[in-house]
């Protein structure tokens, strides 16, 4: 009797994930065949599809996980990449449930650090939505500690820039940069000592200089050195020059940046 009810219990979990991811591969298919023609798909039917997928992850959301939380954030994300890499589909319809991705892969897993950098760039930068990127990183900063995940620190700093360039609030982002120059301090490395290093240099610039244009090119330049997709990079160097700043790319591809002479 113990050993079936062992069984049931180990294998009522994974029916239950099967049936989860069984419900994406079963419109899979209807998936590629509106892809491959989707120049041709109309912007109504396209939402309808959108919609169908915030449905689904809804049911990401809210369905036990019986322990597979991480599969489920992996998987989420996954998913989440196919979306955002679709650049011809979100050129036509935007960028409208990237939160909802988020929301999802973050409750599950609050440690998965790559997925904040995510959340910042496709919410804030593209889906124009920052007080939802802020505030799912504000809730799930609660749950974090310094070292927890490792270099914990970039979260606060993703939280500064997104509050810097796109809700305009200097106090803020100055806090954030000021939390994340405090859990960087926490570690041994030359990365994090770079980092307590900027990040207390900005927030005590952004303290006496709030409306500051080299502030918001510096934010941009943080943007522009992250790991982001040409989109992304192009965005930053659109917005550095029109602040007044200049870009050159070395050999190398790293940016050099040089701030507008007036303030």
């Amino acid at each position: 009797m113990n050993m079936l009810l062992s069984r049931e219990f180990v294998i009522t979990p994974i029916v239950a994930l099967c049936c989860i991811f069984g419900i994406s591969f079963s419109q899979y298919p209807r998936l590629q065949k509106l892809l491959s023609g989707k120049g041709d798909v109309s912007i109504e039917t396209l939402r309808t599809e959108q919609k169908k997928h915030r449905l689904s992850l809804n049911l990401y959301k809210n369905i036990p996980s019986f322990g597979f939380d991480n599969i489920i954030a992996n998987w989420v994300f996954i998913d989440f990449l196919q979306y955002f890499g679709d650049n011809e589909v979100r050129d036509r319809i935007g960028y409208e449930i990237s939160p909802d991705f988020f929301e999802v892969i973050l409750n599950r897993d609050p440690k998965f650090l790559e997925a904040y950098l995510g959340l910042s760039v496709s919410t804030s930068l593209y889906a124009g939505s920052p007080e939802k990127a802020i505030k799912i990183m504000d809730n799930n900063l609660k749950l974090l500690s310094p070292k927890v995940p490792d270099r914990a620190y970039y979260i606060w700093r993703y939280k500064g820039t997104d509050e810097l360039l796109f809700l305009g609030d200097s106090k803020a982002a100055s806090n954030s940069y000021r939390k994340a120059a405090e859990w960087a301090s926490e570690y041994d490395t030359e990365e994090a000592k770079n980092i307590v290093y900027l990040s207390q240099a900005t927030s005590k610039f952004l303290a006496e200089n709030p409306d500051s244009k080299k502030a918001l090119v510096a934010g941009w330049t943080m943007v522009l050195q992250n790991k982001v997709d040409d989109k992304t990079r192009e965005r930053a160097i659109r917005e550095i020059e029109r602040l007044g700043g200049k870009v050159s790319i070395n050999e190398d591809g790293l940016p050099t940046i040089t701030l507008p002479e007036k303030d």
